[in-house]
């Protein structure tokens, strides 16, 4: 399959929603597999897709690439774990050439850390220039309860070889009231120690686990006054292209974000859509609107009709999320976030 060439569509207009929002960062599951089974994200005994199911690598480049040409500036490849996927640098080769001909402002990834001491320099090599990491304590003991069998020190090794190949890291960590929150302050001084900045993240009520989450829900607007009463934080106009909400911590020198999609949602500056790696659209992360772009593509369709597709689902994209924790409350959504891509 010939790569999609995105500079050569340049003069198409650009992806804006029902209510005025233009998309312009494009969020890509690669594979909903996983080397860690996370409480909060997956079930311990997941039944994973067949392969059938799943993008080709080729099906994903063509479907990111349509979306470049439509204005898209930014492209995270997620998972599951994307550098489990066999193959997957290949793809972020292919995608790097939309960095070179400056269709593309920046090519990046989430990543668990588990695989990254392997990758980091060819990542770098690449055109990748910042990741993020997610890791919610560190503590070896519960790092290993908390992804049921994890080993802390392989994602403290990838993150040293990512910073030792140049790439700027940030630390994602869930936070959890019985878990790490007594463990957060700690947390941001090491990273920040590091040179790492950190984004918190409230647990989001997403696909059938064994665990009730209302337990686990800590308010980061709860969280951040408890930080207020002994650090200093200034609100700053930072922005990555994604929902977090930065603040500088003067004691440290570091940046924090905050990603609340329950105490205080974010959708009204919503630039984001999702591709999952089975080719569904996804234009919000808390609701179950669906465009199958994997049925168009493998129905044969034309740039022209991609296109078409992705406009008509981004059209749809609804005016925000109904998140919200309750006891005995079903999921906001059925799809577990590493089907989604995190």
């Amino acid at each position: 399959m010939t790569p999609y060439d995105a500079s050569s569509a340049q003069g198409q207009s650009r992806l804006v929603d029902g209510f005025g929002r233009t998309v312009t960062y494009l969020r890509v599951s690669v594979t909903d597999r996983c080397d860690l089974r996370c409480v909060y994200c997956m079930a311990e005994h997941m039944t994973f897709l067949p392969k059938r199911e799943v993008l080709t690598l080729e099906e994903l480049d063509r479907i990111a690439s349509a979306f470049v040409s439509l204005g898209v500036r930014k492209l995270r490849l997620t998972g599951g774990e994307p550098l489990v996927r066999k193959g997957v640098m290949g793809l972020f080769e292919s995608l790097s050439r939309h960095l070179k001909s400056g269709a593309l402002d920046e090519l990046t990834l989430t990543t668990n850390g588990t695989r990254l001491a392997e990758f980091a320099g060819e990542l770098a090599g690449l055109g990748v220039r910042r990741i993020n990491v997610s890791l919610d304590t560190l503590k070896p003991g519960l790092f290993r309860r908390l992804t049921r069998g994890g080993d802390l020190t392989k994602v403290l090794a990838g993150i040293e070889a990512a910073q030792a190949a140049g790439l700027q890291v940030k630390v994602n960590a869930v936070a959890l009231k019985d878990d790490n929150a007594g463990e957060i302050p700690e947390l941001i001084r090491w990273a920040h120690g590091r040179g790492l900045d950190v984004t918190l993240i409230e647990t989001m009520p997403m696909g059938e686990v064994e665990t009730d989450r209302t337990d686990q829900y800590l308010s980061l607007s709860d969280l951040r006054r408890e930080l207020e009463s002994f650090w200093t934080l200034k609100d700053i106009p930072l922005s990555t292209g994604g929902p977090a909400r930065y603040v500088e911590v003067a004691e440290t020198g570091g940046r924090l974000g905050f990603i609340t999609p329950l105490s205080h949602n974010f959708c009204e500056a919503c630039n984001r859509v999702r591709l999952t790696c089975t080719g569904t659209l996804h234009t919000c992360l808390g609701q179950e609107d669906a465009t199958d772009l994997r049925a168009v593509l493998r129905a044969g369709a034309s740039d022209a009709e991609l296109i078409e597709a992705i406009r008509h689902g981004v059209d749809a994209k609804p005016k925000g999320h109904d998140f919200r924790i309750a006891r005995d409350a079903a999921p906001a959504v059925a799809r577990h976030m590493s089907t989604t891509g995190g």
